[in-house]
C-alpha cells in the first residue's frame, strides 16, 4: 500500500484508539439510553403520563441538569459539568450529535486528537456560567429563574464549530455540492439563529450558545498566541489513565540530553532508513498531536516516503 493511501486511511478512521471525539460521542449516547430506560420505568410503573414524566424530570432530569438559581446550583454543583452530556429529546442528541461529528472531524484533522475535549468542556462550562448570570441578572429573565434548567452538548458543539472556524474559515463542508459550503458560513448562520431567537422561551439557551462559540474563539486566539489552555487537562486526563497502567513511560531525566547535548549545532546530518513501520509511527503522531508537532527529522522522512511512494 502506498503512502498516500495510508495516510487518507488514517485521517478518515476514527476507531482508533483514545479516539476523543468518538469518546465524546459515545459518553452522551450511553447517557441518552440510560435515561430513556429510566422513563420508560417511570411510564410503566404510572399510567398517568402527564404524572409519569413529571415525576421523572423531578426525581432523574433534575439531577443531571443545571438550574439557573445559583442557591439551587450550589447544592447540587456537579451539575455544572453533567448538564453538557445530558439530552433527554431524540432530535435534540440527534442535531448536536451529528454537528460534532462534523466539526469534531475536522478539528481532529486540523489539530490532532488532544484539543477536542478541552474545547468542547471550555463551551460548556462558559455556557453554564453566562446561562445562570443571565437569569441572574437580566431583568426580562428574573421572573423565571427558579424554574429554569438546562441541559444537551449544545454549548460545547458551538465551542467546537467556533474553533474549526478560526483556525480554517474557507475549509469546505460538503464539497460535492457545487464546491461545498464554506465553514464560517453554517457558523454564522447558527450564531445569527441564535441572535435572533433571544427573545424566545428559551434565551438562556440561546446566551449559553453563544458563551460556547465565545469560548472556542478564545481557546484558539490563545493557542495561536503560544498559550495551550488545554494542555493541563490533558496532563490530567493522561494522569488518570496511567495511573494503573503498569506500561507506562518513565519520567526519568535523559542524562545524556541534560549534560552532553547542548550544542545548537549538530556534528552530523542523520539520514534514517526510511521503513513502514516509522512512517506508521509518524502518522499516528500527526493523528494524535498535529502535523505541527513532527521535528524537522520527521518531516524530511515523511516527504522522503511520500517521493518514493513507500
Amino acid at each position: 500500500m502506498g503512502y498516500q493511501e495510508r495516510e487518507y486511511q488514517k485521517r478518515m478512521s476514527l476507531a482508533q484508539e483514545r479516539n476523543n471525539l468518538i469518546m465524546l460521542i459515545a459518553v452522551n449516547v450511553v447517557l441518552f439510553v440510560i435515561l430513556i430506560f429510566i422513563r420508560a420505568v417511570y411510564a410503566l410503573q404510572n399510567p398517568d403520563a402527564v404524572l409519569a414524566s413529571a415525576r421523572y424530570d423531578a426525581n432523574v432530569v433534575s439531577w443531571f441538569s443545571i438550574p439557573a438559581h445559583i442557591d439551587q446550583w450550589l447544592q447540587k454543583p456537579w451539575t455544572l459539568l453533567t448538564y453538557m452530556f445530558v439530552h433527554t429529546d431524540v432530535w435534540h442528541i440527534l442535531g448536536n450529535m451529528l454537528w460534532l461529528w462534523v466539526f469534531g472531524f475536522i478539528l481532529h484533522d486540523l489539530t490532532g486528537n488532544r484539543k477536542i475535549i478541552p474545547i468542547y468542556l471550555y463551551g460548556g462550562l462558559l455556557g453554564a456560567v453566562a446561562y445562570m448570570a443571565a437569569y441572574n441578572f437580566l431583568p426580562g429573565l428574573l421572573p423565571h429563574l427558579t424554574t429554569s434548567q438546562m441541559l444537551g452538548a449544545s454549548g460545547g458543539v458551538m465551542a467546537v464549530a467556533a474553533a474549526v472556524t478560526t483556525l480554517a474559515p474557507g475549509y469546505r463542508l460538503f464539497p460535492l455540492l457545487n464546491g461545498g459550503i464554506p465553514v464560517w458560513l453554517v457558523t454564522a448562520l447558527y450564531l445569527l439563529i441564535d441572535l435572533a431567537f433571544l427573545p424566545s422561551e428559551n434565551s438562556g439557551g440561546h446566551i449559553a450558545h453563544l458563551a460556547g462559540a465565545l469560548a472556542g474563539f478564545l481557546f484558539v486566539v490563545a493557542h495561536q498566541r503560544g498559550y495551550d489552555a488545554g494542555a493541563w487537562m490533558n496532563r490530567f486526563f493522561d494522569w488518570c489513565i496511567n495511573l494503573f497502567n503498569p506500561e507506562k513511560t518513565s519520567r526519568k531525566h535523559d542524562i545524556k540530553k541534560e549534560l552532553f547535548y547542548k550544542s545548537t549545532a549538530s556534528p552530523y546530518k542523520k539520514t534514517p532508513n526510511i521503513t513502514e513501520q516509522r512512517v506508521d509511527e509518524i502518522l499516528d503522531k500527526i493523528n494524535q498531536k498535529g502535523f505541527h508537532s513532527l521535528s524537522e527529522e520527521e518531516k524530511e522522512l515523511l516527504k522522503r516516503a511520500s517521493d518514493d511512494k513507500l
